[in-house]
């Protein structure tokens, strides 16, 4: 079951050289229940930071980050995170990759033979979702890196979180990969009905994914504006071209220019 996320006064300073950075500045985000939420700007501007805070992978300086109304103090299973790089087990197989991460989440080597049997019914079931099942017994050197993305996305949703956390998760990928991966997201969207937050530079990708687009300023990083996306949760690769989803992308990266300055136009591919 997904569940609702609410960022409240987050503030988060990091040591540079002896210098103090203050990488969050005072962050209040409601994310509700069973929301698809993207979150871009410019480099520097906080979003991993953010997003790692919310997987309980780091602590905030001041304020606190709630999951369902409980105050998060850590990593929980109610939370998987999917990263740019794919960090699979090489050793293991497909199936095994997924299968052992769910294992090694819940601490639990010892299964019962019913235990297991629903462990790798759950595991097949990811794969077919993915279209992996035709390599499942594949190592991951022996896949290309959109199938190594497909087995990452798959390993993290073994627990059922009910919140997914992506960041960058196809930056790596060619633009035609890409375009396939956001359709496979929206599939699992729809299937697993979890909550996602997903970090991307790439403001067309935010617009076809998002049901809202969270942009972020930096210096110090914080919450600029945030979009409401105006299309229906299933969509088409056509939408692209529509006026109005061209009119919101121009309008996200005029205002990613504006928070940036000039020189940062290219953090808005």
């Amino acid at each position: 079951m997904s569940r609702s996320i609410t960022i409240k006064d987050i503030s988060r300073s990091f040591d540079l050289g002896g210098r103090t950075v203050l990488a969050l500045d005072r962050v209040n985000l409601n994310i509700a229940a069973g929301e698809f939420v993207t979150l871009v700007g410019a480099s520097g501007c906080g979003k991993s930071t953010l997003l790692r805070l919310i997987a309980g992978l780091d602590e905030p300086d001041l304020g606190m980050i709630e999951v369902a109304g409980v105050e998060i103090e850590g990593p929980g299973v109610d939370r998987a995170m999917v990263f740019q790089n794919y960090s699979l087990f090489p050793w293991l197989s497909v199936l095994g990759n997924v299968l052992f991460s769910r294992r090694l989440v819940a601490n639990r080597y010892d299964l019962t033979a019913s235990e297991r049997d629903g462990e790798t019914a759950r595991a097949s079931s990811l794969l077919d979702l993915m279209g992996l099942t035709r390599v499942q017994d594949a190592y991951p050197d022996q896949l290309s890196g959109g199938m190594r993305q497909r087995v990452a996305i798959a390993r993290a949703l073994m627990s059922r979180p009910a919140i997914l956390l992506m960041d960058e998760p196809f930056g790596a990928l060619d633009a035609q990969t890409r375009e396939v991966m956001h359709d496979l997201i929206l599939d699992v969207f729809a299937k697993e009905k979890s909550t996602i937050v997903f970090v991307t530079h790439d403001v067309e990708e935010a617009v076809y994914l998002g049901q809202r687009v969270v942009l972020m300023a930096p210096q110090p990083g914080r919450i600029d504006t945030v979009y409401e996306v105006p299309f229906e949760s299933q969509r088409l690769p056509d939408l692209r071209l529509e006026p109005e989803f061209l009119h919101l992308k121009r309008a996200v990266m005029q205002r990613i220019r504006e928070t940036s300055g000039v020189g940062n136009v290219a953090a808005a591919h």
